[in-house]
């Protein structure tokens, strides 16, 4: 049987480690091939963009060679998939190579996507690209005070990163010494500061305390670079100093160019995480549109469950177990404290009052990373 998993990012990497060690003696005998195809052999470590944009991480802590992560029963090859053949169990990629599969597994993540919003790339400043956390850093670093505006758009990577953003700039200006110098304006689409609600009331009380201003129903129209305005679909303008946005993401553009899904996000059943319509290409990690948060967490418990759900296939011919939503969120808080998030799809969320042990046990986690991609954590 050959399994083949396209994306080398958290999703792509635990599955593979996990259906490495699930299907050893099968993989020794030659029964089972393994294989990951992707498109760089580096793997990064995408949450660290968020410390790469206060100072307090640096870029080479982000990335690990990616076959230094990987279990030896993996056949893994920097060849970028350019098309999928699904009638055929077939894909193409860039080097003109043709993999067949019995089992498919989509990994390829998402991208940001400021295009969508007139002005936005020019005007905003972002953190989910190395180049754009880099250059994010230079600005505050030289900011010198005014109205910074946090802006929002949807749907996007990491759930908690528009709160995450705003408590750390808090304390960036603040260890910086001109927050009285500085007014930290939020906006957020819907009527509340976070599309989950305990997260919200959570937050809202969070954000008084520390005098930072919030608009709700706010959604991106246009910026006006030239007079630093930004305007939403609701009428209203906000005049900004500094813009920093939260961008809308879409799936990859292989995804989305051969019309897989909507925007790149591939329908999937949210049990068994299988392609709508059909039974051996499943999908995980960011790349789905499941309504549920794209996270690396959400990433590493699909893996987990389909990781499980394929090795049966392979040993009984069916699967064992449903996707039952999990989703754990770290949430930097502010002042070295940080609280969590842990829901599925039947639970919402009950974030604590922030502590620092969570802060450094979030901190911790940045190096532990490495640990969870390989499915030891």
């Amino acid at each position: 049987m050959k399994i083949l998993i396209v994306g080398g990012g958290m999703g792509g990497t635990i599955l593979g480690n996990n259906l490495a060690r699930r299907l050893a003696q099968e993989i020794k005998a030659s029964k089972v091939q393994l294989t990951m195809l992707s498109a760089s052999d580096k793997h990064f470590y995408q949450p660290g963009l968020l410390y790469l944009a206060v100072g307090a991480m640096m870029p080479d802590e982000l990335y690990r060679d990616q076959a230094s992560l990987l279990e030896p029963g993996i056949d893994f090859h920097v060849d970028p998939v350019e098309e999928f053949l699904l009638d055929d169990n077939q894909v193409k990629t860039q080097s003109g190579t043709t993999y067949d599969y019995d089992i498919l597994v989509i990994a390829t993540g998402s991208r940001p996507y400021m295009e969508e919003i007139p002005g936005l790339a020019e005007n905003a400043e972002m953190f989910y690209t190395e180049e754009g956390a880099l250059k994010m850093l230079a600005r505050l670093r030289e900011f010198e005070g005014g109205r910074v505006v946090i802006t929002v758009g949807v749907p996007h990577k990491c759930p908690m990163a528009p709160l995450e953003i705003t408590f750390m700039l808090h304390d960036f200006f603040k260890e910086r010494d001109i927050l009285d110098k500085v007014e930290l304006y939020y906006t957020y689409p819907i009527g509340r500061i976070h599309s989950l609600e305990n997260v919200a009331k959570w937050a809202t009380p969070e954000f008084d305390q520390l005098g930072i201003k919030y608009e709700t129903f706010f959604n991106m129209k246009e910026i006006d670079g030239d007079n630093k305005i930004l305007r939403s679909e609701e009428g209203s303008e906000l005049e900004y100093d500094l813009l920093v946005t939260i961008p809308a993401h879409k799936g990859m553009e292989v995804v989305e160019n051969q019309g897989l899904g909507q925007n790149g996000w591939i329908p999937i059943d949210r049990l068994r995480l299988n392609m709508e319509g059909r039974d051996n290409v499943f999908a995980i990690g960011d790349t789905t549109n499941l309504p549920i948060s794209k996270a690396g967490s959400t990433a590493h418990f699909e893996a987990e469950a389909l990781g499980e759900n394929i090795a049966s296939m392979v040993k009984i011919g069916q699967s064992v177990r449903d996707y039952d939503g999990k989703v754990f969120c770290f949430i930097e808080a502010g002042k070295n404290r940080a609280t969590y998030a842990s829901f599925d799809y039947l639970n919402p969320p009950d974030p604590k009052p922030p502590t620092r042990t969570v802060h450094w046990f979030k901190v911790a986690y940045n190096q532990l990373y490495w640990a969870s991609a390989r499915g030891l954590l």
